[in-house]
């Protein structure tokens, strides 16, 4: 009797590991899986957006969707409005550009030939050169013709710091928030991000004319197909081992 007790025990304790590990092999596998139907919905998404961005730019619309329309390319002409210009925080990468580290995207008010009010991110700063007296050359005037791409605002989270209007500076390309702050209309659900050629001086330097969109789905179902085939592997070996032990 003393013999049989702990044998149940074990093969209770084994139970219950056995069925915490397929809970756990579930768990890993629907993660991988889900990350697999993630990367082919950015496939298709990234498709989209290419042909939007790619294709023939269209008059500016007087409506849009986020779904539907972001990325699409459009021109149209507009006069800047460089008094009400604003700066938003950032740090280009290398691979974006001639000019990269940390400086500010321009936000530019435009206003088209039938009063309008278009909210333009012109492009990319670096710090030393954020102050518009140090590249007056970009400042364009009158009216011009503008070719970009729609943009709808990013959202913010818990770590985003608070925009401070009175020194120009903010923190997230929302261009409703400028706009408000500025004491402007409202200039619509999207903004102009420009692309193309940079103005004369070079700055602001334009976005490329494809965006980059991160995708690393594949590489997350691997890790999460990797660690179940760890956690079988750890099984099988414990189950052997209480074998051998048995026998």
């Amino acid at each position: 009797m003393t013999g049989e007790a702990p044998e149940r025990g074990g093969r209770a304790g084994f139970a219950v590991l056995t069925a915490a590990a397929a809970v756990a092999l579930a768990i890993l596998l629907g993660l991988g899986t889900w990350q697999v139907k993630r990367a082919q919905w950015k496939a298709d998404l990234i498709a989209a957006i290419a042909a939007r961005a790619e294709a023939p730019p269209a008059p500016l619309p007087a409506t849009a969707s986020e779904a539907e329309d972001e990325f699409r390319r459009v021109r149209f002409t507009a006069t800047f409005d460089h008094a009400h210009e604003a700066q938003v925080y950032g740090s280009q990468p290398e691979a974006r550009g001639r000019i990269s580290g940390p400086g500010a995207w321009i936000f530019t008010p435009a206003r088209t030939e039938d009063g309008r009010l278009v909210m333009v991110d012109r492009g990319f700063v670096p710090a030393d050169r954020q102050d518009p007296a140090r590249r007056p050359e970009g400042q364009l005037q009158g009216t011009v013709t503008i070719e970009g791409l729609l943009r709808w605002p990013e959202a913010g989270n818990l770590f985003t710091p608070a925009d401070t209007p009175e020194k120009n500076l903010f923190f997230l390309r929302d261009h409703r928030a400028i706009a408000t702050a500025k004491g402007l209309a409202d200039p619509g659900p999207f903004y102009v991000q420009v692309v193309g050629a940079a103005p004369p001086g070079g700055l602001p330097q334009p976005a490329l004319a494809m965006p980059k969109l991160p995708d690393n789905h594949f590489g997350y179902a691997l890790t999460w197909y990797g660690l179940a085939a760890t956690l079988v592997g750890v099984y099988l070996a414990l189950f052997l081992s209480r074998r051998r032990a048995r026998a």
